[in-house]
């Protein structure tokens, strides 16, 4: 009872806290004129080719019209809405109105998350919402703050009118800004690094060891009695131009075609005084204009020159007339500046770009060393980085202790320790990781570096006394809780895994020019595809965002292979974005592997993608491992084949024999391609959501 009154009081806390909602970004497509897709703004890499020819702005709608599909669904994808500064763990809602002429749904993927979102396009106008939970990239980049939408298997046409994304947050407490720049209205000198710094074309002053044109500090000129920062952008003449035909960034080039490298051959740039940390906060205002209204793209660099990646904005339009920017934003770690591409829209003529009144600020915060903790099992307590508890100087270490002895509902098993105080992503940018983790309550230092948005998780609940030794290194000593999880013995499962893989079909662009696919029910061509044949392991559980995991086995093939994985959620053979074992090389000799890695959110099976050739081919995978690196778990039986399952010619997924616990499968040839179909002809899972084709029969699967 005691519990369940703790429960209640806690809920109330929370619904009594101040929350709001923030609209991150909104397009009206009402408000654009009628046209084709160049009217749109894009977000992330923009629209593909294929994209745009079947995008317009039609009634005041974003309007597509397609009446062929396109090999895979990804070769049609484009980014409607977007430039989300997107925190990890947080919840994002995407709304929606949209209506077509065929009932389907339509891939929308977000934030790093898994499922994908979808659209339900219906022959009636939908409006609704999909929730996002933001994940990080598997390469710990932070979470894309775009929505892409895959749509190349639609057939028919389709209309959204609205797009918005919003979040709930806590209502922060108001900071301090303390600009960092020097001279940014261009009134004095420049600092040790110059604030704003440009780049020309053709420029034969400011070269670069190779002679060519090098970023240096901007001009200052006067406009309109103001001084003002000037980039005096050149021509690109001659244009440069592809020397023979290939691809790049997915978008095919022929020879002659212009090059990317037009849009930065002249370039502005605001530079920080010093390179930032991951997701560390920063507030950037400006005052800009053109001599020409003009479409540039923002990317992130280290120093000017040396790019690091995208960067939130995407891009802002000149016009003639002075504009106002300002924007929050969690920087990538290393950056220190923010690229203007001036020829993204025009770049064969000659165009003058000012910026003025620029400030690149940080928050003024409490510094030290802060613990906020939590009880993910029980829910008892929170996350509370407004609270979260100073570490005091004892002996030179730091110490803090969370919970309180005596109290099992004040228990936690999971902490975020920070540099800062004084505002919650500040907080989570400005976190400590550890090297290793946390495996008993045993006094022994773990090495710890910076690491944002880091949660260390504890062995177990219960109060734990933390020392932090300046020098890199953390103690964690626990005073009372529950008893730690011991490791257990794992042995490799005693299965063997063979896959009979069948020859597949051409791939769409594979094919000798005039040859005749097979054709569905619906007299449409059926492509092969990579995943026609498959092994995957489905573990016990869903896994948690953070949990280390180990997966090991031995494998060969009959000839040679190189096999791609994929994680997915519990259905089989599904996709989502996160980390998996990588390309594997299968070879007539058995090889062991072995790989240790962090969990995505949600993430429970790992897939075999075993048609990327197309002959034929019997592959076995056995002595099969999948835990928790800390031993405490197996996340398969380690008995039975339960976890095991096998696809083979496009057919549908074949578990091994439970019951019996035989010791091989190895999954019929088939002569002819069977399974499930969407309306374009093109196979897809069994967890597919819409209009399909399967043994004849069309139906909506739900």
């Amino acid at each position: 009872m005691k519990k369940l009154f703790t429960l209640i009081a806690l809920f109330a806390c929370l619904l009594g806290a101040k929350a709001i909602t923030v609209t991150d970004v909104e397009v009206d497509f009402s408000k654009m004129p009628d046209g084709d897709a160049s009217t749109i703004k894009f977000y992330g890499w923009g629209a593909s080719e294929e994209a745009k020819s079947r995008l317009s702005i039609k009634n005041g709608c974003l309007h597509f019209e397609s009446t062929e599909a396109t090999t895979n669904s990804w070769d049609a994808q484009f980014h409607p809405i977007g430039g989300v500064d997107a925190e990890e763990g947080v919840t994002y809602t995407l709304h929606y109105k949209v209506k077509g002429s065929v009932t389907q749904n339509i891939s929308a993927l977000g934030f790093g998350t898994n499922p994908y979102g979808q659209f339900p396009i219906t022959t009636e106008w939908v409006e609704g919402t999909y929730n996002y939970v933001a994940e990080k990239g598997s390469d710990g980049s932070n979470p894309s703050g775009d929505i892409l939408m895959q749509c190349g298997d639609y057939i028919g046409e389709w209309d959204i009118a609205y797009l918005k994304i919003t979040h709930e947050e806590k209502e922060q407490k108001p900071v301090e800004w303390v600009n960092m720049l020097t001279n940014g209205d261009a009134s004095g000198e420049y600092g040790e690094v110059p604030c704003v710094q440009s780049k020309e074309f053709g420029d034969i002053v400011n070269v670069d060891k190779d002679g060519k044109p090098a970023p240096h500090a901007a001009e200052i000129t006067t406009v309109d009695g103001k001084k003002v920062f000037v980039c005096h952008a050149k021509a690109v003449n001659p244009i440069l131009t592809w020397d023979s035909e290939g691809e790049q960034w997915g978008q095919k080039h022929n020879a002659g075609d212009p090059m990317p490298d037009n849009a930065w051959q002249n370039q502005i740039w605001i530079t920080f005084p010093r390179a930032m940390k991951a997701d560390e906060q920063v507030k950037v205002t400006f005052k800009y204009k053109a001599s020409k209204a003009v479409k540039t793209d923002l990317q992130s660099h280290r120093l000017p020159g040396d790019y690091l990646g995208g960067f939130t904005p995407g891009n802002i339009t000149f016009s003639t007339d002075w504009q106002e920017f300002e924007k929050v934003f969690s920087a990538s770690a290393d950056m220190q500046s923010i690229a203007f591409n001036l020829g993204t829209e025009v770049y064969t003529e000659d165009m003058d770009f000012y910026l003025s009144d620029v400030t690149a600020s940080l928050m003024k915060l409490e510094e030290g060393y802060f613990v906020a903790s939590t009880n993910t099992e029980s829910g008892l307590v929170e996350y509370d980085f407004d609270t979260a508890t100073k570490f005091e100087l004892d002996d030179d270490v730091y110490v803090a202790t969370v919970g309180t002895v005596g109290n099992e509902n004040s228990w936690v098993n999971e902490v975020m320790i920070s540099t800062v105080r004084g505002n919650d992503k500040a907080f989570k940018a400005a976190t400590l990781k550890l090297k290793k983790a946390v495996k008993n309550d045993k006094k022994f230092w773990i090495d710890f570096e910076a690491g944002s948005g880091a949660k260390i998780k504890l062995p177990a609940a219960g109060v734990w006394t933390i020392s932090i030794d300046p020098d890199g290194q953390m103690n964690f000593v626990k005073l009372e809780g529950e008893p730690d999880k011991e490791a257990i013995v794992i042995n490799p499962n005693p299965n063997k895994v063979v896959v009979e893989g069948t020859e597949r079909e051409y791939l769409k662009d594979e094919a000798p020019e005039g040859y005749e696919f097979k054709k569905n029910d619906n007299d449409e061509p059926i492509y092969g595809q990579p995943w026609d044949n498959q092994f995957c392991i489905r573990a016990n559980r869903a896994l948690k965002a953070g949990e280390s995991i180990v997966v090991s086995f031995k494998y060969k093939a009959t000839n040679p292979a190189s096999v791609n994985t994929q994680i997915g959620g519990e259905g089989l053979g599904a996709w989502m974005a996160g980390e998996a074992l990588g390309t594997i090389d299968f070879t007539a000799e058995e090889q062991p592997f072995t790989k240790t890695f962090t969990a995505t959110e949600g993430m429970q099976t790992i897939t075999f993608n075993m048609a990327v050739i197309k002959e034929a081919n019997t592959y076995e995978v056995y002595d099969i491992v999948w835990k928790l690196e800390d031993g405490t778990e197996s996340l398969i039986d380690q008995e039975s084949g339960k976890n095991f399952f096998v696809k083979v010619a496009a057919g549908n997924f074949t578990g091994l024999d439970e019951e019996t616990g035989i010791q091989n499968v190895v999954a019929a040839k088939k002569n002819a391609p069977t399974g499930k179909f969407n309306i374009a002809g093109q196979r897809v899972s069994d967890n597919y959501k819409g209009v399909v084709v399967e043994g004849g029969r069309l139906y909506l699967s739900k």
